[in-house]
């Protein structure tokens, strides 16, 4: 069983996939990491994103590794734990350039694919509904007011010591949702047979107990 949530940055859907996926007890798989692990690394290298050659080797020698640790998810890059520097400005303002590489959409679906087909699992994205498991038995997509969104983004950056303006995240999410959602690569769209939720509003506790009580009754 694949239930797959999307919807743009900071809607809510991390924090409600992995509640879902702790309730029913399945794996939950957050692929916004994988493609920010990803980021880290070639950054970290000073590779050219058009340099086919090279991304196709960083991505060959890079091993990801995510797991939950006392209630939060640890994301490992050859096992060094990058949970914190995924989450840094820098990637930020490039992860969905790098998302939208060819080279790396193949590697990441392909593994997202793999652990799909092996497990249950909670998948969540921005094209898990319409490319990587168009198939899922259930689907969600996520959305919530601009500002909201840009509250709770606050709210995890100061946590790991980026202060920002309010305005300024604003303005970066609205930068980020145009570009994921015109880049030609898996572009973030609602797919045709998903429920969609508007958090804006919603408790955390509603979200999940939505989707739960959605799952359960279908």
């Amino acid at each position: 069983m694949i239930i797959a949530i999307d919807g743009p940055a900071a809607s809510g859907k991390s924090t409600t996939a992995k509640l879902v996926a702790e309730k029913l007890n399945i794996i939950y798989l957050d692929t916004g990491a994988m493609y920010r692990t990803v980021t880290l690394q070639l950054l970290r290298s000073n590779v050219n994103f058009d340099n086919t050659y090279k991304v196709s080797t960083i991505l060959d020698n890079m091993i990801i590794d995510m797991y939950d640790y006392n209630g939060k998810i640890v994301v490992k890059l050859n096992n060094e734990d990058v949970s914190e520097l995924i989450r840094s400005t820098d990637v930020t303002k490039h992860v969905s350039e790098v998302s939208s590489l060819s080279e790396v959409r193949k590697s990441m679906v392909a593994m997202q694919r793999e652990i799909g087909n092996k497990s249950d699992c909670v998948v969540e994205g921005r094209d898990i509904g319409t490319i990587v498991f168009p198939n899922a038995e259930y689907k969600f997509y996520i959305v919530a007011d601009i500002k909201m969104r840009a509250q709770r983004r606050l709210k995890e950056q100061e946590q790991i010591g980026i202060i920002k303006s309010l305005e300024d995240v604003m303005s970066d999410l609205k930068v980020r949702d145009h570009k994921d959602s015109n880049r030609d690569n898996s572009p973030l769209r609602k797919a045709n047979d998903a429920v969609q939720i508007d958090t804006s509003n919603l408790s955390i506790d509603e979200q999940v107990n939505f989707i739960i009580n959605n799952i359960k009754n279908n």
